[in-house]
């Protein structure tokens, strides 16, 4: 069979095995797993928070099926695992703490099985590939897997603003890395937006509502962050390993301008607050589909700069950077000046 048509299979899968559940799980589990409104959530009544458990079964169920029609080399099964089993232990850790609602998790308790999960990875070859000490390599690949697993966490703060980002990823990661080797980011990272897209209209319709909840955010932000060091971006330019601050590079502004703010306002940056910048936007009159199209325009934007980093060289690369801090930093200060919501 060939590669595109299953690459197609796989997506279309994810999309309709949780396109299928979605329904069924809201209605089976939504009120016994719940969010309530209080504190920095201001919806309007109890939401199920069953869309981490849809997507899971999508997502496995493409894997699985593809696994089924295709053999696939003996590395790429090696890193599956790795990224499955990981997966899977973030997501059961995520339900927990969906379950422990409102307290939650102890934050000590998620970060060390984050960083179990991130061990996983690493033990079946999924780590960052372009330090030659193994030691700081997997100690960095544990800080960025563990970093954007609770940046994407962070992001979940607005309706369709977390799964709108995911779908943005998961397209960046597809077109950067087609022509590549590692078919396993191929296939996942389509798995993964194939359930994204099943999940979206539930994140906006009023009736059927459905929200991510920690197993949800927990669990792409993991997946993205394993598979954006799946692929030799500096193939074509030694500049392309900076390719994955790009194509995430909103939920880890987002990240940066939260527990800067905090830091600034003498916060505890572990602690939820009203400093996201979507928040700001929303209490200086921004309506929420502005603010969800807004962060896509900048990912998309993110997703062509880490595009242009793979095939740069050096002076089109530190020109690109500059553009990058500038235009960043201005953007901070912005939103730094807007107050949010007491």
């Amino acid at each position: 069979m060939e590669i595109f048509v299953l690459y197609l299979l796989g997506f279309l899968t994810a999309w309709s095995l949780s396109a299928l559940t979605l329904p069924f799980l809201r209605h089976l589990y939504g009120k016994k797993l719940c969010d309530r409104p209080g504190g920095l959530k201001t919806h309007s009544g109890s939401v199920p928070i069953v869309g981490g458990s849809g997507l899971v079964i999508g997502i496995l169920g493409s894997l699985i099926l593809i696994r089924l029609c295709t053999n696939f080399p003996s590395g790429t099964l090696h890193n599956l695992r790795g990224i499955v089993y990981g997966s899977l232990l973030i997501f059961v850790m995520g339900l927990a703490d969906d379950f422990a609602k409102p307290r939650g998790l102890p934050i000590w308790l998620k970060l060390c099985v984050q960083a179990t999960a991130t061990l996983a990875l690493i033990h079946y070859g999924v780590v960052i590939q372009t330090i030659p000490s193994p030691w700081l390599a997997g100690l960095l690949t544990v800080l960025w897997v563990v970093g954007l697993t609770n940046a994407f966490n962070l992001l979940d703060i607005l309706d369709g603003l977390c799964i709108t980002q995911v779908l943005i990823c998961t397209l960046g990661l597809t077109l950067i890395t087609l022509p590549g080797e590692y078919i396993y980011v191929n296939f996942a990272a389509l798995a993964v937006g194939g359930a994204a897209l099943a999940f979206l209209p539930y994140n906006y319709s009023a009736k059927r509502r459905i929200f991510l909840g920690d197993s949800g955010s927990n669990l792409v932000g993991f997946l993205l962050a394993a598979l954006s060091l799946g692929y030799g971006y500096s193939s074509y330019s030694s500049w392309g390993c900076l390719a994955p601050l790009f194509i995430l590079a909103v939920p880890l502004l987002d990240t940066a301008f939260v527990s800067t703010a905090r830091i600034l306002q003498g916060k505890n940056p572990l602690k939820g607050s009203n400093d996201h910048a979507a928040l700001r936007l929303q209490a200086a009159g921004w309506n929420n589909r502005a603010i969800v199209f807004s962060f896509a325009g900048v990912g998309m934007l993110g997703n062509l700069s880490a595009f242009l980093l793979t095939r740069a060289n050096t002076c089109g690369a530190l020109g690109l950077l500059i553009i990058a801090t500038i235009l960043t930093l201005v953007l901070a200060r912005k939103l730094l000046a807007m107050r949010p919501k007491p």
